[in-house]
């Protein structure tokens, strides 16, 4: 499913905070969402989302405009995976994730044969199936978050959009949610904070500053390190790993506090390199 945004602007008491930004995400890409805290990376993801309407502009998907379809029919068809969703919750972890069908049943009709493989599915695609009768009060961060993630695969969407989800997430899980969301065959747009992960795995990346987009296109071209000075204020160097792909390297933030006597006497290593 093509997803795009039109001149997109979106404010909240008086600030705006999504500034007529323009993008389009093709069907079946992986776009990496990047940006300080506070550029408007969620708020974008909202609107995208269908869960916000825009002061001005448009969210089109596959060239309809959002504003033409039902709540029920968005669902069907797009799952968002907040930043931080509710913890507090009786319900058992199988429960949570069979959320994930209420786009597609009646109101008053239970689970049936086809719900059930769909959640059974995406617990194990997850790693989750273990813990499918366990207390969703017992879980850890990093679980919940599967969890979300979890529902979000079953509501077969055609696109996802995911607001920073690796957070909780160790290194193994993160690697492995990064290679299934690119691997779905959906579209996909995930807001990141890391860097590297967002440019080893995806097509494109969109780079937020201050509401605006100010950079779309693959990593190795929006990743610069005059533009990650601009933009995050970090003194960082890039180069590519044993994949090939941008890796970054930060020697410290811009504009922090001078380093120390102790600090200066040893010297920094050379950023590594990856094989080319």
């Amino acid at each position: 499913m093509r997803i795009t945004a039109e001149a997109l602007s979106w404010s909240v008491a008086g600030t705006t905070v999504v500034r007529e930004v323009s993008a389009d995400i093709a069907p079946g890409e992986t776009v990496g969402l990047l940006g300080p805290n506070g550029s408007g990376k969620s708020s974008l993801l909202r609107c995208l989302a269908g869960l916000r309407a825009p002061d001005t502009g448009a969210v089109r998907y596959d060239g309809e405009s959002v504003r033409d379809w039902s709540a029920r029919r968005i669902a069907r068809h797009v799952a968002f995976v907040a930043q931080d969703s509710g913890a507090d919750s009786d319900l058992r972890v199988g429960d949570v994730v069979g959320l994930g069908r209420t786009p597609f049943r009646d109101r008053w009709r239970g689970p049936d044969a086809t719900d059930r493989a769909v959640v059974a599915a995406a617990l194990e695609r997850l790693g989750l199936t273990a813990l499918a009768d366990r207390s969703w009060k017992a879980l850890s961060g990093g679980e919940r978050q599967r969890a979300h993630i979890a529902r979000a695969l079953a509501q077969e969407p055609y696109a996802l959009l995911l607001d920073e989800p690796t957070n909780h997430l160790d290194v193994k899980h993160q690697l492995e949610l990064m290679e299934l969301l690119s691997g779905t065959g959906r579209t996909v747009l995930v807001a990141l904070h890391d860097l590297t992960l967002a440019a080893r795995y995806c097509d494109r990346l969109l780079l937020l500053h201050h509401g605006r987009l100010i950079a779309s296109g693959p990593p190795a071209d929006v990743l610069t390190a005059e533009r990650l000075a601009e933009v995050f204020e970090v003194d960082a160097a890039l180069a590519a790993d044993a994949l090939g792909h941008p890796q970054v390297t930060y020697r410290g933030p811009l504009g922090g506090a001078p380093q120390t006597t102790a600090d200066r006497s040893v010297p920094r290593p050379a950023p590594r390199r990856g094989k080319p």
